[in-house]
């Protein structure tokens, strides 16, 4: 089959180029050039701009034709629409990767793919760092509008594994099994109560191999792509992080940190500590998703230890500046510990 995919180069698009070539098919890539590039003669990398206002725009896809589409990259209605009616008549399935941030309501467990979703409070908005989940779901809309039952619409929650550009999951397994590229960290790590939180990821490659199969099998309809709700805890977590440090004979000791601590100390939720939400009503099923529909369709979350270790090995001991800009400094840990010991 033939492939486009636009915003190929980074993170999940990386993964789902590969995917797709090891089954067979041929890519095409349009991006702006900023990221690596696919070298494999079944990948044909274009360039241009999603904004047609910006640059050559859209000018490299005004030819082609292809069997799937893959938008990685849409974040405004506007440029979302630019695309798909550019492409309507010569892309037989679009496949838009929105996001979990699209629901109005996360307060309550068991989410499904037709709860409610957060409107726009301005149509004319384009700011994405004020309104993300209302702007990926006006872009549902615009995909869905100009594709109809040709459209498919994946929302993943958190995206995981090797090659991951944020400090979110990269962040607990540097600390736990590389703690030196975080700065001179003591030997007791701090770790967000209760260890009986859910928490929801999905690996980018079980994310890209699904998509893949959902456009070979050109299955339409919106699903949520997460691991399966209920079989991952935190406290799951760090006993994985701890299992693959001891092979080194590494890992700190956790020191679960009561949420009302976190707050009082001003620590910013999932930036500072990566997978922390505050203990309050809105956050209470926001990792709880029902991902029932994605897995009838295909998709698998591989062993939590398997992400663990890849993304270890992909880090491979090396300082990341650009990546851990916003977490846990070393003193605000300590600082953290210390309350907590105090309470014990």
């Amino acid at each position: 089959m033939r492939f486009l995919v636009l915003g190929g180069t980074r993170f999940l698009g990386r993964h789902l180029v590969d995917a797709a070539v090891e089954r067979g098919h041929t890519v095409t890539t349009f991006t702006r050039g900023k990221s690596r590039t696919h070298e494999h003669p079944a990948v044909l990398p274009l360039g241009g701009d999603r904004d047609p206002a910006k640059g050559a725009g859209l000018a490299a896809l005004s030819s082609g034709e292809w069997d799937a589409a893959f938008d990685l990259s849409g974040y405004v209605p506007r440029v979302v629409d630019a695309s798909c009616e550019l492409l309507a008549s010569r892309v037989r399935r679009y496949l838009f990767v929105s996001s979990l941030s699209v629901y109005a309501d996360t307060s309550r467990p068991g989410t499904t793919e037709d709860a409610p979703r957060a409107p726009l409070p301005d149509p004319a908005t384009e700011d994405v760092s004020a309104h993300y989940g209302a702007l990926k779901a006006a872009c549902e809309d615009r995909v869905v509008a100009r594709y109809g039952p040709r459209a498919t619409v994946v929302r993943p929650g958190l995206i995981v594994g090797p090659h991951d550009p944020t400090d979110r999951f990269p962040y607990w397994v540097a600390r736990f099994t590389q703690p030196h590229v975080l700065g001179e960290r003591d030997d007791e790590a701090a770790v967000p109560a209760p260890p009986e939180r859910p928490i929801q990821i999905i690996d980018a490659r079980d994310l890209a191999q699904w998509m893949v199969m959902l456009a070979e099998r050109d299955i339409a309809g919106t699903y949520n792509a997460v691991s399966p709700r209920g079989e991952f805890t935190m406290e799951r977590f760090v006993d994985a992080l701890l299992q693959y440090a001891a092979r080194d004979g590494v890992g700190p000791t956790p020191v679960w940190i009561e949420p009302d601590v976190l707050k009082k100390s001003g620590i910013e939720p999932w930036t500072e500590l990566p997978l922390w939400l505050p203990d309050e009503p809105e956050y209470g099923g926001f990792f709880s998703v029902d991902e029932t529909r994605a897995r009838e369709t295909g998709l698998v979350a591989r062993p939590l230890a398997d992400t663990i270790a890849d993304t270890a090995a992909w880090l491979g001991g090396k300082w990341r500046p650009e990546a851990w800009q916003h977490v846990l400094s070393v003193e605000r840990e300590r600082r953290l510990v210390a309350v907590q010991a105090d309470r014990s």
